[in-house]
């Protein structure tokens, strides 16, 4: 070995020697390579993005590939996680290693493992909800190597901007969560916004979205919306102070099972009768995210105005072009506001579930 060493070094004195004689002007340097290993373990996911809805079933690929040269084991650890929409943390989801499985929180019993073989680390769910919407991660360690991959899972729906009786620009970040939940929805994502944005949507309120920005889609500029000589677009206000800081809200909200309908009913109806109404009809008074679903989705067309859980009064014509009586422009759900709950002027919405 040491020869073969001596030899080395008399070949790359010599080398440098007849480099230095040829170019003499030239400064030399050297520059060392160090090549590692290629890594024995890795994984991929065929497919970036999965889109399903509210109720159904999805899976999420995730497939290993693991060099011949490693050695078999029963420890090979497989974990899914959920990522945050600011990425600051991950919610456990799924862990598997050998014969013990466990799975976390809201995904108890609704997720499992493909495996359709010992190197497919899919993770199906099962009943999504819209809480599902998001960013997953397969992470697969053994032994001392590791390797991961990221699975969107998108749903179809419907983006809707929402703001409570108490008018416009009242709803901290907590308080938007909590009004978009009690309309059977969730608060949108900036994807979610932009895909709506995307698909004409233009709304001039500014409403918290998932990550804690305000931001609203804008496709017609005008004075009011930022300016009449800026380019369409989504404005950003960016991170706001999610408990002194208040603004609307855009909710997102997917299919349901059930049945959406306008109550014929004899007589106009306060909103208390409203209520008792949708009861006796077994039933329950519709919520806006219901409503939007069954218009955007499902092609629901009724024009008549009519209360809903909230204590707004909404009605839609049928997809474009809509009725001149329903509707001058656009079709669209349209918002009536908030009247008095004692008045005795509309119809009522309804919503009966389906098990």
């Amino acid at each position: 070995m040491i020869p073969v060493l001596i030899c080395a070094l008399i070949s790359l004195s010599v080398a440098e020697n007849d480099l230095d004689s040829l170019y003499p002007e030239l400064e030399h340097s050297r520059t060392i390579y160090v090549i590692e290993n290629a890594p024995r373990l890795s994984v991929t996911a065929e497919q970036s993005k999965v889109v399903s809805r509210r109720g159904g079933n999805a899976t999420l690929p995730c497939t290993i590939h693991r060099d011949e040269s490693l050695s078999p084991s029963r420890k090979m650890r497989i974990k899914w996680t959920k990522l945050t929409s600011d990425y600051l943390k991950e919610v456990d989801v799924f862990v598997a290693m050998d014969f013990h499985k466990r799975s976390y929180g809201s995904f108890h019993g609704r997720v499992h493992l493909q495996g359709s073989s010992p190197m497919d680390a899919s993770l199906v769910i099962t009943e999504i909800t819209l809480e599902d919407y998001g960013r997953y991660k397969c992470e697969v360690i053994d032994g001392l190597e590791d390797g991961t991959a990221v699975v969107s899972l998108d749903l179809e729906g419907v983006i809707f901007p929402y703001f409570p009786r108490l008018g416009r620009y009242n709803l901290n970040f907590y308080d938007a969560e909590r009004a978009c939940r009690d309309q059977d929805a969730i608060v949108a994502s900036f994807d979610q916004l932009y895909e709506a944005w995307r698909g004409k949507m233009d709304w001039c309120n500014a409403g918290w979205l998932s990550d804690g920005t305000v931001q609203y889609p804008i496709n017609t500029p005008r004075e009011p919306c930022g300016g009449k000589n800026t380019v369409p677009g989504v404005r950003n206000y960016g991170l706001r102070d999610k408990d002194k800081n208040h603004y609307d809200v855009f909710c997102f909200t997917s299919h349901y099972k059930g049945r959406f309908y306008y109550l014929i009913h004899p007589s106009k109806l306060t909103y208390d009768e409203a209520v008792r109404a949708c009861q006796k009809d077994g039933a329950q008074i519709a919520k806006v995210g219901q409503m939007y679903a069954a218009w955007k989705l499902l092609g629901y067309d009724r024009c008549d105005a009519g209360w809903l859980a909230d204590g707004s009064v909404r009605h839609y014509p049928d997809l474009p072009p809509p009725p001149t009586r329903c509707s001058p422009t656009e079709a669209a759900v349209r918002f009536n506001g908030f009247p008095d709950k004692k008045h005795k002027l509309y119809g009522v919405y309804c919503f009966k579930g389906q098990n």
